[in-house]
């Protein structure tokens, strides 16, 4: 069986090892992600009794999501000072 190396994509819908992933593309991925939490956030505060370690871990999740996406929109917007 293949292990996939750290960082490269697999089994949760990130790019193959031989395809190239550009920065834009990164950011779509992450934005899609970050909504899709978002969604489903919203879906379990709609019900009275929903789990809320699990609503806890999505928020969690939901803003490293919004952290990552904001260090690649950093990374991608060139350095005017140099």
């Amino acid at each position: 069986m293949m292990k996939w190396p750290p960082g490269k994509g697999g089994h949760n819908g990130e790019a193959a090892a031989n395809e190239t992933i550009t920065p834009a593309m990164r950011l779509m991925q992450l934005q899609a992600r970050h909504r899709a939490l978002d969604n489903k956030i919203t879906e379990m505060l709609g019900f009275p009794y929903q789990n809320q370690i699990l609503l806890q871990r999505l928020k969690k999740e939901k803003l490293r999501l919004k952290d990552a996406i904001s260090r690649l929109k950093d990374e991608m917007i060139p350095d005017l000072d140099a």
